[in-house]
């Protein structure tokens, strides 16, 4: 995803990530950072970001996640992702600026962002942050309120896609998810005001038909797989498996359990993920993942930490998301398209 940051507007690619809050970039002076393409964001060049108070309620809302500097009354932030991916940095307010339909950029002042100086992990170099589109107070979805009515769209371009289609994020009117082929399903929250789940009744796998025991999953678009429980998973693996008549390979990083030749002709069965009214129908690149030049591998793996859906399994969807109403929607699109 897209956004400027700062004034002169200075652009930024970023991960939209609806599990997690926080909108942070790579800043100079960059203590440890991972390799980005990009150059880095200098706070020092904007004349809009400014640091926030240990006082000021944007630093309290970040709760476990900021840390104060008595000596000069700075708010800092460390966050850690999943995969034990982390950034550490300072808590700021700046402008940020989106791109929209009529081509005439949208200004949205006081923003809070982390200013990371000290980040590593799983980043890629392609990207140099992460937008946080979570339910939590201090995400981007939060913070623009009102303007937005709640409501937030995204279409993630298969990782086949040319190196200069990116995902398209809509906010507001544009983001609603209807007509043709659009299923909805409930939008559950809990506790944790920062997750998205959804409740899945069952997944199929061509005519069979495999009840899910736990109910709700966390829609996740900064989580790379699919995770189950290990029960579930293996169920639906061995599914998926006797489907599919080809020799087995062992994955080399020993990450994923179902891999194949790349070479190797897969007829890959169909798989529906039936959540609570709303049927989505899988195309094999949602659930199968290229990760070598000779290797194919199943996108799903079993966790018995977190069951999430992840954003393989959403690429050339459109998903949108009503905060208000509660609902999550589906529908099937050429995202490098949009």
């Amino acid at each position: 995803m897209n956004v400027s940051l700062g004034t002169p507007p200075f652009p930024i690619m970023a991960i939209a990530d609806t599990g997690s809050d926080l909108l942070w970039t790579q800043c100079k002076p960059c203590d440890d950072c991972y390799t980005q393409d990009d150059p880095l964001f200098d706070p020092k060049a904007s004349s809009t970001y400014k640091d926030v108070s240990c006082s000021s309620s944007q630093c309290t809302a970040l709760e476990s996640q900021a840390t104060c500097s008595t000596e000069n009354n700075t708010c800092s932030y460390t966050l850690s992702y999943g995969d034990k991916s982390y950034t550490k940095g300072n808590v700021a307010a700046d402008t940020v600026t989106l791109g929209s339909t009529d081509n005439r950029p949208v200004q949205l002042k006081n923003i809070v962002i982390g200013c990371g100086h000290n980040n590593a992990g799983t980043f890629s170099k392609k990207g140099s942050g992460i937008i946080g589109l979570g339910g939590g107070s201090v995400s981007l979805i939060s913070q623009l309120g009102d303007s937005i009515d709640g409501k937030f769209s995204y279409c993630l371009v298969p990782l086949s896609s040319e190196n200069d289609k990116t995902s398209k994020i809509n906010f507001g009117t544009n983001a609603v998810v209807s007509g043709n082929g659009s299923v909805s399903t409930p939008l559950i929250t809990k506790s944790q005001a920062t997750f998205y789940y959804l409740t899945l009744e069952s997944v199929s796998v061509g005519s069979k038909n495999i009840k899910y025991p736990s109910g709700n999953i966390i829609i996740d678009s900064g989580t790379t797989l699919t995770m189950f429980s290990t029960d579930f998973y293996s169920e639906l693996e061995d599914a998926v498996a006797s489907s599919i008549d080809a020799e087995r390979m062992n994955d080399p990083q020993n990450v994923l359990s179902l891999c194949y030749s790349a070479t190797a002709k897969l007829n890959v069965p169909v798989i529906t993920m039936h959540f609570d009214g709303a049927d989505v129908k899988l195309d094999s690149s949602n659930a199968f993942i290229q990760i070598s030049e000779d290797l194919v591998c199943f996108a799903f793996r079993g966790d018995d930490q977190l069951a999430i859906y992840g954003n393989i399994a959403q690429m050339n969807f459109l998903v949108g998301y009503d905060t208000i109403s509660k609902t999550v929607s589906f529908k099937p699109a050429d995202c490098a398209k949009m």
